[in-house]
């Protein structure tokens, strides 16, 4: 038993003997090792992010690339910058972060969490009938939150043919408005 324990006070030792040599040879012997300054600039957060900050950075994100469509031509069934239609917009500009949504603007009549327009955000879908059928047939992007004057970006096949802003105080959507919904979280 005493044979045991000697021997493994030697490793020890010598496991001991071995680290300090590594250490001296990675600094350099120079009598005294120096000890490496440490950056007090780094500062690590412990604190978990705010998913509200978050949703509000999206938010403006998808605001901000459906802005870049500004003008792209309205295309019957069209998905792509080369032309859209409301549904292929709202499904191209979502697409891009990864967000799934109907491509048929009829099929947003069960889609989402239905919310008042008082609530909307910037990034929630304003849904409206067809300007010649009582079904669905219209959606935009909220851009500008205010209510029943709330601004939204989507492609029209009225006068403007392009991808556009327009208000829910024009009669033209105040009219046809069906709800608005919310297929983002906060």
């Amino acid at each position: 038993m005493k044979f045991k324990k000697r021997r493994i006070l030697k490793i020890t030792a010598a496991i001991g003997v071995l680290t300090c040599a590594g250490i001296i040879l990675a600094f350099g012997f120079s009598g005294e090792i120096e000890s490496v300054p440490v950056s007090s600039e780094i500062a690590i957060s412990t604190q978990p992010m705010d998913s509200t900050e978050n949703h509000g950075a999206l938010r403006d994100s998808l605001e901000d690339f459906g802005m870049d469509l500004l003008g792209v031509p309205y295309v019957y069934a069209g998905t792509s910058r080369e032309g859209f239609d409301c549904s292929g917009f709202v499904y191209y500009v979502f697409k891009n972060f990864d967000i799934e949504v109907p491509r048929s603007s009829s099929q947003f009549d069960n889609f989402g969490k239905e919310i008042s327009i008082d609530s909307v955000k910037k990034g929630d879908i304003l849904v409206f009938l067809s300007p010649t059928r009582n079904a669905i047939g219209h959606i935009g992007i909220v851009t500008t939150p205010n209510g029943m004057e709330t601004e939204f970006i989507h492609a029209s096949s009225s006068k403007e043919m392009q991808v556009t802003i327009s208000s829910l105080k024009q009669p033209g959507y105040s009219k046809r408005f069906v709800k608005a919904i919310s297929v983002l979280e906060n």
